[in-house]
């Protein structure tokens, strides 16, 4: 997917948002956000924070290398500010957290732990939603075609989560590299040591691929008592287990649509329909997708700062002969 097309999806996002805003009322939107004090903005984002150093310990039960835990956070934050501030998805974030730990982490480390991470990560998105589909279908307050639509989502991302896995553990990865070997021996060699490190750390470290999952999954829940931070300072009616819908909603959205940069767009359109489903205003859902992205929006910062702060390495130049 070309960073054209990535820019395109980003601004057509940006365009719903404004359109949802305009159909749904600039007042009411803004009249629930005046709601938010500035100390809860203050507790969202800390509790945001919380989701970020959890998910920073998942990754590094991934990576079979000693690495200090602040390394691997500057380089979290700074892959998340990548992911937004160049409208690559996914994979830019991903190359922006290896060049940054270039220094204390050899590539063929650091490239093995993010795809052994993002694995853990949505299998535990995965569980979420499955704990938010069981909640919903034991409340009253969640439509049928709400639940269903959850139902699809988990089936999909089961399909998905389950294909990435086999892939790994198959050894695909290193069956391609060879069948793609127009690229040259040296692409060849790099698809084979990603796939043996695969399938090494599957075999040998899968305790702490388990550990890995627990803690994304320990994260998710974080973001359980975030969501339910947001619907207090809404001053919305708010329970775990409405919160633990929202999530679950929000996780699958993400995943479905993780080639959307932020899934902007995406997450505002699905709150502003689905809150009215759960007994809200299509304009709290768009509130709470605000607050929400603002908290975001502080730790985006914080990875700013860092890639602000990291210096380009300069190759050395040989000296001309005389």
């Amino acid at each position: 997917m070309s960073n054209n097309f990535r820019s395109f999806l980003l601004a057509l996002g940006a365009i719903v948002l404004v359109v949802l805003v305009y159909r749904l009322g600039a007042d009411s939107v803004a009249s629930a956000l005046t709601r938010v004090t500035w100390w809860q903005f203050a507790l969202i984002c800390l509790v945001h924070g919380l989701n970020v150093a959890l998910d920073t310990y998942g990754w590094r039960y991934a990576l079979a290398h000693p690495t200090p835990f602040r390394s691997l956070l500057a380089a979290r934050c700074a892959g998340d500010a990548a992911n937004v501030l160049t409208a690559v998805a996914s994979v830019g974030g991903e190359a922006v957290k290896v060049w940054v730990l270039r220094h204390e982490v050899p590539y063929e480390k650091s490239v093995p732990s993010l795809v052994v991470s993002k694995t853990a990560e949505v299998v535990a998105q995965a569980l979420l939603l499955a704990v938010g589909i069981v909640v919903a279908w034991m409340s009253d307050a969640v439509g049928q075609g709400l639940r269903t639509a959850m139902l699809y989502m988990l089936l999909g991302e089961a399909i998905a989560v389950g294909g990435f896995l086999a892939v790994q553990v198959a050894g695909v990865v290193g069956k391609a590299g060879r069948v793609l070997s127009w690229l040259g021996a040296r692409g060849v060699a790099h698809a084979e040591r990603l796939d043996a490190s695969l399938r090494g750390f599957y075999r040998e470290d899968w305790r702490r691929f388990l550990v890995s999952v627990a803690l994304f999954f320990v994260g998710w829940l974080v973001g359980v008592v975030q969501a339910w931070l947001i619907l207090y300072s809404l001053e919305l009616p708010a329970s775990f287990a409405m919160a633990t819908i929202v999530e679950a909603l929000w996780s699958g959205v993400r995943f479905a649509t993780f080639f959307v940069p932020a899934s902007l767009g995406p997450l505002e359109g699905t709150n502003a329909a689905a809150f009215p489903a759960l007994g809200y205003a299509a304009s709290a859902g768009l509130a709470f997708t605000l607050v929400r992205r603002g908290s975001q929006v502080v730790w985006i910062a914080i990875g700013v700062v860092v890639l602000l702060t990291m210096r380009p390495t300069r190759a050395a130049v040989p000296a001309a002969a005389d």
